[in-house]
């Protein structure tokens, strides 16, 4: 799943992309075409502000519910691989002198 938000700049209409995470209430970004500073607040009266808050939320959201099911696989595969690892390559050796 792609991390990143479409937002439209409220000045110019230019489309831009940034980060989920980075997308939470306080933060304030650069528009790259106008260089108008866009701050991002859930209360903000800009429809296009608030769009791009609640898609961010929902990305994040999903990017947690996705690590979490990451995190249950992965000690089940580290279990079969530590397993493997755990052979001593000196008991394989035979001294033949």
């Amino acid at each position: 799943m792609e991390d990143s938000v479409q937002i439209n700049c409220t000045r110019c209409k230019n489309v831009f992309r940034d980060r989920a995470k980075r997308l939470q209430n306080g933060y304030s970004r650069q528009c790259p075409a106008c260089e108008v500073v866009l701050f991002f607040d859930e209360d903000s009266h800009d429809p296009n502000i608030k769009r791009a808050m609640r898609i961010a939320r929902r990305v994040r959201k999903q990017l947690r519910e996705d690590e979490g099911t990451r995190a249950k696989k992965a000690p089940a595969a580290s279990r079969t691989s530590s397993a493997r690892s755990r052979s001593n390559p000196r008991e394989t050796e035979t001294d033949d002198d």
